[in-house]
Parts: C-alpha cells; structure tokens; sequence
C-alpha cells in the first residue's frame, strides 16, 4: 500500500507549495486534486523529482477566489479521494473570527465525508 504525505514549503507570490512523498515500492504517479467550493482549481503542477524520490506540488491561487471571508482549497489524491492538506485564506472582517476558517474546512471534509459514504452504499448494494 502507498502512503502518500503532502507537506506544505509555502505560499508564495500566490502559489500554495508543497512536497509529496510516499511510503511504498513500485510504480507510482499522483494524481492530484484541487478544489474550492468543491469546484476545480485549474493549473495545478505536479513535478517530480526523480533523484530526490519526490514531487513538488505547486497550486496557484485563482484572483477570483481571493474574497472577503474565509477562502478554503482542498488538495486531495484524485485516485483514492483521501485528503492529502488544505489551506484557507482569510480577509477582510473574518480575520477575528479565526474559528470559521475551522468551520470551512469541517463543512468541506464533511462533504467528501457524505460523498465517500454513498459512493460506498451504492457500490455496496
């Protein structure tokens, strides 16, 4: 089994970085996933890293996403829809209200959470 970990380098310049690992033998091609709101985030780049046995991860934040209240990006394995990391941007009068960037990300894993569970019950049937 592969055990995939994103961890986050930075956020810089308006690109979310990160590095991927795995724990695992054999072929092995990510397949990552961003979204906000549950819509697709376009130009994700994913470059490996051969000698190093990893790949860099590199979101760009959209402008159209950049808005007052709490912004929250989801970056999951497409294949197995596990959540590999998330980051939230907030602005404007939110920035006292830290605890809703908490509630964004809950509402968004509970949503693949619901997901996860009736593509399950189907499948199941």
């Amino acid at each position: 089994m592969n055990e995939v970990t994103l961890t986050k380098t930075r956020l810089f310049e308006g690109v979310w970085e990160g590095v991927l690992t795995r724990a695992g033998e054999g072929d092995f091609t990510p397949d990552i996933e961003v979204t906000h709101q549950q819509e697709p985030v376009a130009g994700v780049e994913v470059t490996s890293k051969p000698d190093e046995q990893l790949w860099v991860v590199r979101v760009p934040v959209p402008l159209e996403k950049i808005a007052d209240g709490v912004q929250t990006f989801v970056i999951r394995d497409r294949k197995s829809g596990e959540v590999l990391e998330s980051f939230a941007l907030l602005a404007g009068d939110v920035l006292s209200y830290d605890i809703r960037a908490e509630m964004a990300l809950l509402r968004e894993e509970l949503d693949l959470l619901k997901r996860a569970f009736r593509r399950h019950c189907l499948d199941t049937m």
